[in-house]
């Protein structure tokens, strides 16, 4: 089945806010080792996928971005957030952007308000931002480049930290008019993040490591989902720099070699091999032990 049509909606996750953490995702395996723990959504994060190409986020293209979300998609079922950054140009480029991540099967694309191009130094806190008319515009024409309603548009704004929460009120309201279905926003505090839950009519998403905010505020103030866009790839990461340390040093990657070869067959099955080695049992290897 094409990963259009079989697309599952996070919509659901915003009839009923329970904070729920959405782990960073950048490839199949991950896709569905994160849904096998039972999370609700897997996010494609464009920061940690520059990092994982040894590039910026700002140097990536809609084909890349949108290849890799068909690769997730067609291979694990769990919906699918994908960071569109700046929607790679203007108006007409966010359009496209929506049109192509969209038909490779994500269930929603966050689109936010930095210049475009987006520049390497973003990574170091260095953002300058679009006007809001600008951002409110490539929105309208995002929304409008959609085909199925069910795929959500998440506007995010980095006005809290450069302009003020005064103004990122106001801009959340002007891209919820151009048709964001979802706002994402950065408060500083409990406070800023309370004046946002009452003072914007749609669902917000935060995005911040797990554990960041308390469960008790996200139940208070209804946050549907705080998106975690690093912890896996920074654990994963460090494992494999000191496993290479070690191998290094060594000569053997440490720890138990009957637990690695335990966790290299539990590998195979998250990746779903025993479907392929059933579709050989029944063709190419009838004489294989099942």
């Amino acid at each position: 089945m094409p990963a259009a049509n079989a697309r599952p909606s996070i919509r659901p996750l915003f009839a009923t806010p329970s904070g729920a953490t959405v782990p960073v995702c950048l490839e199949p395996l991950g896709a569905r080792l994160i849904a096998q723990h039972g999370f609700a959504a897997a996010y494609l994060s464009g920061g940690a996928l520059g990092f994982a190409l040894a590039v910026s986020e700002a140097l990536l293209t809609t084909t890349e971005v949108a290849g890799r979300t068909r690769e997730i998609t067609q291979r694990a079922g769990i919906p699918l957030i994908v960071d569109g950054g700046v929607g790679f140009g203007d108006a007409v480029h966010a359009a496209r952007a929506v049109a192509e991540i969209e038909a490779a099967g994500a269930a929603a694309i966050e689109l936010e308000d930095q210049v475009a191009p987006k520049r390497a130094h973003h990574h170091r806190g260095h953002e300058h931002l679009v006007p809001l008319e600008e951002m409110a515009g490539k929105l309208a024409e995002a929304a409008g480049a959609r085909r199925d309603p069910d795929f959500v548009i998440i506007a995010r704004t980095g006005a809290v930290r450069h302009e003020g929460m005064d103004a990122a009120i106001v801009r959340a309201h002007a891209y919820l008019a151009a048709g964001a279905d979802a706002i994402m926003l950065t408060p500083r505090d409990d406070d800023e993040l309370r004046r946002a839950a009452t003072e914007i009519p749609a669902p917000l998403v935060l995005m911040a490591m797990a554990g960041r905010w308390p469960s008790a505020l996200l139940a208070e103030c209804r946050i549907p989902l705080v998106i975690d866009p690093f912890s896996g790839q920074v654990v994963m990461y460090r494992a494999l720099r000191d496993m290479l340390a070690h191998v290094r040093e060594h000569g053997t990657p440490g720890g138990d070699g009957d637990e690695l070869m335990t966790l290299y067959r539990e590998m195979q099955g998250v990746a779903g091999m025993e479907e392929l080695y059933a579709i050989e049992r029944r063709t190419t290897e009838q004489d294989a032990e099942a």
